[in-house]
């Protein structure tokens, strides 16, 4: 008969270890709902022994944010490849993806709350925005929006945050039909605002050719020409 021998970890690879932990948890319950014990528990380790590693449940739920927010940021990554359209609802399906895996973590960290007031969670918070906002540019092959673009953009963004919340609230509403509006409502705001600018409109032509009656933006417009009618 064998004994199992537990094996003895590096510093860097039990912070990795404990901010993994530390996820795994969040995603089930609110961060200020998880404690210390319960971290180093799951970690199977003293509660000790979590403090040598992290100073308090705050640097370590930062460590843990910063993961999450690098995995959020990456969810918008997307080859500029075939219609818009497309590509921004496979953005959706991997946003949501998120969400549904991060789901009280992800609400308390965009609500607020003692365990997300710091500078450094709301830098965190900030950089995926701008992450996104980038990666939804990249795809308008845009480096200077003008200004009605980049209220666009940055109005999608809190709008899918927005979104989100409301769809853990008791997910009353289908997630796949809310991705597909979500990428709709990009178009809507996108359409009203190019109607005010010259410069916006001609950004736009050379993106929307490649459009498909099929995809979202079709369907958009099918739709509305039936409520017109």
């Amino acid at each position: 008969m064998t004994t199992g021998v537990r094996r003895r970890m590096g510093v860097e690879e039990r912070r990795q270890q404990l901010i993994g932990v530390a996820l795994d948890l969040f995603a089930r319950r609110s961060p200020d709902d998880v404690s210390i014990d319960e971290i180093a528990a799951a970690a199977g380790i003293s509660r000790p022994l979590v403090y040598h590693y992290f100073p308090g449940k705050l640097s370590l739920y930062e460590a843990a944010l910063k993961r999450a927010s690098e995995d959020l940021a990456g969810r918008f990554e997307e080859p500029r490849e075939g219609p818009l359209g497309a590509r921004l609802l496979r953005v959706m399906h991997r946003y949501f993806d998120f969400v549904d895996e991060h789901g009280p973590g992800f609400s308390a960290l965009m609500r607020g709350g003692p365990a997300v007031g710091s500078s450094t969670t709301n830098a965190l918070i900030d950089s995926v925005r701008q992450a996104a906002y980038e990666k939804i540019l990249s795809h308008l092959d845009v480096d200077e929006p003008p200004a009605r673009l980049e209220m666009v953009v940055r109005t999608w963004i809190s709008l899918a945050e927005s979104t989100a919340l409301f769809w853990l609230d008791g997910r009353r509403i289908p997630r796949e039909e809310l991705e597909v509006k979500l990428v709709q409502e990009f178009a809507a705001l996108t359409a009203v605002s190019a109607v005010h600018d010259e410069e916006l409109r001609a950004l736009l032509r050379p993106v929307l050719t490649g459009e498909t009656p099929d995809g979202p933006f079709g369907d958009l417009l099918t739709r509305l020409a039936t409520l017109a009618g």
